[in-house]
């Protein structure tokens, strides 16, 4: 009886259970696709909680890329074939409207060490990668990619518009077709969570920046406002000083039968013209340094005598050098020679440094030392007071910053004169500096260059030396620099009764007729009855109508020519300009120093 084979038998069991294996084995990489991606979404999601919550503080990008190189590889050691046992994940960045960029981010199996991470990226002839550290690669091979099978590359797109993010992986594939498209849609899930969440992260990083920032601003302000109380209470304290004095003699002069001595009312009058001219020092400190920080300071060059400045500035400190028992020393070099600079601002730094050295030494000496060296002039005003720590010399030159002052045991003055003084040199393309110890004095230098570059710059510089003799030898012969045909009557526009007296009271007394009107109509009235050599006229009145006064007389035949001087209030960066583009000859600001006015008429009136 023949026998039947059971050979196909056996194989039909073999094809069953080599297909149930397949089904499990693919149901298992299904299962695990699932589970990495949760798992992958919800450590990123977490570790972003974290971020937004404030709980990382220092959470940036690059750990973001890190994070996710991490989590793919755990995922993928976890795969049930392990296929990431000689593979290595990385990031690539490439800058935006760039043709290459980097490899910034890399990790390798965990269970296969490679230490070498620093050779080119190379594809192998299995179509395989050598992924380095800070290796180069090009977007042209990131794209080819891309778009292989299977797939090693994938571009996380983002609105972020500085570079573009690749995520590469480097893995030996052994598996089946089923697996391959597993392991590529895990990649791509994992490259769509990462894209997602970046977005996000961006966006929560951008915040926190502009929250520090925020915070650093707010700090800043505060600092601002601090500053700004403390230089308010101090130049309120400063202002109040001369102003007590002023008001307080004023009313002893005023008192009937307190002092009817003709000397005292000299003394008294003398204090109160100092503390008056004190006062004003102030409001021109805290003016002239925002005219410096905001480009807009006059600066008008000339030709200046050395010796005459300083003798004029020693002029004004000696009463007070006097006042406190200390002496007064100078030296100037013979053979210094002339400086082109501005010489009102040259006295107004050394005047600062002098009434520093005086006010911070009790007893000795104070001095003003002027040499030459090379093309450069050195002014150093040394004293013999108590020093200036090392420690504190740093804040000497910072704004609103003061030294407390041993000798009279109070801060004085607002802090800004040294700023103003260091700002001052540095227009002049100059310098300042410091030496001075505990005990042994200080001295503070200024160098300025006898014709700074500012001046050699200009394009009529050969004229303004031209102009600048001129003017030098006809201050020698004592005439005018311009002359408007004789005549003494000065017309002034002014709506202060207070004001308008001062001035034609100083004015009359030196041999001028002053016709005094209260406002721009009434100046039209008088112009029909005299023939002013100069029109002195205020810029600010009621009727708001000076700087068209000003145009119709510069378009009135008959008046064009009359010299006009504004005297006003407008202190302001910008306002001398405005003046004298509406067509002023000279301007002076009040409060009006007469001395000053007096010369300014003078260059108008024989």
């Amino acid at each position: 009886m023949p026998q039947s084979s059971r050979l196909p038998e056996s194989n039909s069991q073999l094809d069953k259970s080599s297909n149930l294996l397949t089904a499990i084995q693919r149901v298992n990489a299904e299962l695990w696709l699932e589970r990495s991606l949760r798992r992958l979404q919800s450590r990123l999601s977490m570790e972003l909680s974290r971020v937004l919550c404030l709980k990382i503080k220092l959470f940036s990008e690059a750990d973001f890329f890190q994070l996710i190189l991490e989590q793919l590889q755990i995922a993928l050691e976890d795969y049930p074939s392990s296929v990431f046992h000689q593979g290595c994940l990385a990031v690539a960045l490439v800058q935006a409207k760039a043709s290459f960029g980097s490899i910034c981010y890399l990790v390798r199996s965990s269970q296969k060490e490679l230490k070498d991470k620093r050779a080119s990226i190379i594809p192998t002839e299995e179509n395989q990668l050598s992924l380095k550290l800070s290796a180069e690669i090009t977007l042209e091979e990131l794209q080819s990619l891309e778009h292989q099978f299977p797939q090693k590359a994938w571009c996380l797109p983002s609105s972020y518009s500085a570079y573009s993010a690749w995520l590469i992986m480097d893995v030996t594939f052994s598996l089946s077709g089923d697996e391959t498209q597993i392991i590529s849609g895990f990649m791509t899930g994992a490259a769509q969570q990462c894209t997602q969440i970046l977005e996000q992260l961006r966006q929560i990083l951008d915040l926190q920046n502009y929250c520090q920032n925020l915070q650093t601003f707010n700090k800043n302000l505060e600092r601002t406002n601090q500053l700004k109380n403390k230089f308010l209470a101090s130049t309120s304290h400063e202002i109040r000083t001369p102003l007590s004095s002023i008001l307080g003699f004023t009313q002893l002069i005023l008192a009937q039968g307190y002092e009817k001595s003709r000397e005292k009312h000299q003394e008294y009058l003398n204090i109160i013209l100092s503390s008056g001219k004190h006062l004003l020092a102030l409001i021109n400190d805290i003016l002239d340094l925002s005219k410096i920080e905001a480009d807009q300071l006059d600066i008008h060059w000339e030709k200046v005598n050395i010796t005459e400045l300083c003798s004029s500035v020693l002029a004004l400190v000696k009463e007070k050098a006097g006042n406190k028992g200390l002496k007064l020393q100078v030296e100037i070099d013979e053979n210094i020679p002339t400086l082109v600079a501005d010489s009102l601002r040259v006295k107004q730094m050394l005047l600062n440094l002098l009434f520093n050295a005086l006010k911070f030494t009790a007893t000795g000496t104070v001095g003003l030392r002027v040499c030459y060296d090379d093309s450069f002039i050195s002014f150093t005003i040394w004293d013999t007071g108590r020093g200036i720590p090392k420690e504190l010399q740093d804040q000497l030159f910072q704004p609103y910053c003061q030294i407390t002052n041993s000798v009279s045991n109070r801060q004085e003055g607002t802090g800004l004169g040294l700023v103003v003084t260091k700002k001052l040199a540095e227009i002049h393309g100059g310098w300042i500096e410091v030496e001075s110890d505990i005990n042994q004095g200080s001295q503070f230098t200024i160098f300025l260059p006898l014709t700074p570059n500012a001046v050699l710059q200009l394009d009529n510089f050969p004229q303004f030396l031209a102009e600048a003799d001129k003017i030098e030898s006809e201050e020698m012969l004592g005439t005018s620099v311009s002359l408007h045909p004789i005549s003494l009557d000065v017309l002034l526009l002014e709506d202060d009764l207070d004001n308008a007296h001062v001035i034609q009271t100083f004015l009359k007394n030196k041999g001028y007729w002053v016709t005094w009107v209260k406002s721009a109509a009434e100046v039209w009235k008088v112009l029909t009855q005299i023939s002013p050599a100069v029109i002195l006229l205020d810029i600010q009145l009621p009727d708001s109508k000076s700087f068209e006064l000003i145009k119709r007389l510069r378009q009135h035949d008959k008046y064009q020519h009359i010299p006009l001087i504004a005297q006003t209030a407008m202190a302001m960066q910008g306002d001398r300009e405005a003046c004298l583009s509406a067509g002023v000859n000279d301007y002076i600001s009040k409060p009006i120093d007469l001395s000053e006015l007096t010369r300014i008429i003078s260059k108008y009136v024989r």
